[in-house]
């Protein structure tokens, strides 16, 4: 099976030796995405909302450089520095989905890169 690199110019660049997502087949495994605004390329720390927000739009821009979209997600791992961000990350989640929700772990992580208070990873499958 040939390995494929994926990469959108729209989402932010690796910050260390990785890829932003990585083709195998018929699946698409896509890094951790920080909170790194579309528009200004800043980490968004202070509000939760617009920082999951950001994470899922650059998600969106690797999955369209693939061919794919939202409807082809199969599993997400979402990462909170403080789970008490729970519900409100799950409010912006959820705006991305229109029927079918893929599979889901979140979890609670000491730490983040930069400082960051999500992170959000998924898996798609390509048609």
């Amino acid at each position: 099976m040939a390995l494929k690199t994926i990469h959108s110019d729209r989402a932010p660049a690796a910050v260390g030796p990785y890829v932003q997502a990585k083709q195998a087949g018929n699946l698409l495994f896509i890094s951790g995405q920080l909170p790194v605004s579309p528009e200004t390329k800043e980490l968004i720390i202070d509000d939760i909302q617009a920082a999951a927000r950001a994470s899922m739009q650059n998600i969106g821009f690797i999955l369209e450089a693939a061919g794919a979209d939202f409807s082809d997600l199969i599993k997400c791992n979402i990462y909170l520095v403080d789970m008490a961000d729970f519900a409100a990350v799950n409010e912006v989640y959820a705006e991305f989905f229109s029927d079918e929700y893929p599979a889901r772990a979140c979890v609670a992580v000491h730490q983040l890169p930069k400082g960051a208070r999500v992170e959000i990873e998924a898996v798609a499958q390509l048609n």
